[in-house]
């Protein structure tokens, strides 16, 4: 990766981007799988497609729609990111994460990101919300691999609060008081597009992980070396216990997402207007 070609990249984006709009965002939310309806929560100052913008790919995954959604959020200044890119599509990292480093350069300091997992914690069943405490990242590769640009980021990204404590504090306090049934655990990401196979199911299991992906790891990981905060939500749509294991249905893991949404939609909102953009 050419870290000084990389920034010139987003600059030339975030020109494109403000050209288009004067709206500054302070808070960056990855929609996932299932999850792009928060949108209709903001009171939207400008709508821009990926393919308008230079250097950013276009979501090859049907559910994933490609827009930038600059607006309030329970009063809040955000910016959505209605579908985003996997690694298994075929695209680099640097692509992967794009988007993450342009909500910075317009100003976000926060990332609220999404997704749809398996779990594999026994206590979860399909519709579990699950905090993200911490990730594991299985999936071979690292997005800030190659030569540093320290005007980015630094070499070397302290990741011992990846995902922030005070974050993680506000949300079980927002998830309590609304009633909203709230799960923490350990993201694992794998390079997908396969599903795991039971044994791959256990050995997550039996590393400390309680759900598992094919995202949100390499955002994460570019959004901390850029000093975001990060509070990662998931969806548990599809169970991968080894002795009980079933084929997976994709339109059920959509149908699952579907039905989890209006539940974490609720819980963003409440989770943003009590959040300090200070």
């Amino acid at each position: 990766m050419n870290m000084e070609g990389l920034r010139k990249k987003v600059e030339e984006t975030c020109k494109v981007i403000k050209n288009k709009t004067s709206f500054l965002p302070k808070i960056g939310i990855i929609l996932g799988t299932g999850l792009g309806k928060l949108v209709e929560r903001i009171s939207s100052e400008a709508i821009i497609p990926y393919k308008e913008l230079p250097n950013f790919p276009v979501p090859t995954v049907e559910s994933h729609a490609g827009r930038l959604i600059f607006g309030l959020l329970s009063g809040k200044p955000v910016v959505a990111m209605q579908g985003r890119f996997h690694y298994y599509e075929g695209y680099s990292m640097e692509e992967v994460t794009f988007p993450v480093r342009v909500t910075k350069f317009l100003g976000a300091r926060t990332l609220i990101v999404s997704n749809a997992s398996g779990g594999v914690n026994p206590l979860f069943e399909r519709g579990t919300i699950m905090l993200v405490s911490d990730h594991i990242n299985f999936m071979g590769v690292n997005p800030l691999r190659g030569k540093n640009d320290e005007s980015l980021g630094p070499r070397f990204p302290d990741m011992c609060n990846a995902y922030d404590e005070e974050l993680i504090k506000l949300a079980e306090r927002v998830a309590l008081k609304e009633g909203i049934p709230l799960k923490k655990g350990v993201y694992v990401a794998l390079q997908g597009p396969t599903l795991e196979t039971a044994t791959e199911y256990q050995m997550i299991r039996n590393i400390g992980g309680d759900a598992v992906g094919m995202s949100t790891v390499p955002e994460v990981i570019v959004a901390r070396h850029m000093g975001m905060k990060v509070i990662g939500l998931s969806i548990i749509t599809d169970l991968g216990f080894p002795d009980a294991l079933e084929p997976v249905n994709y339109k059920v893991i959509i149908e699952t997402a579907e039905n989890a949404e209006p539940i974490l939609t609720r819980l963003v909102e409440k989770i943003v207007e009590e959040m300090s953009i200070q």
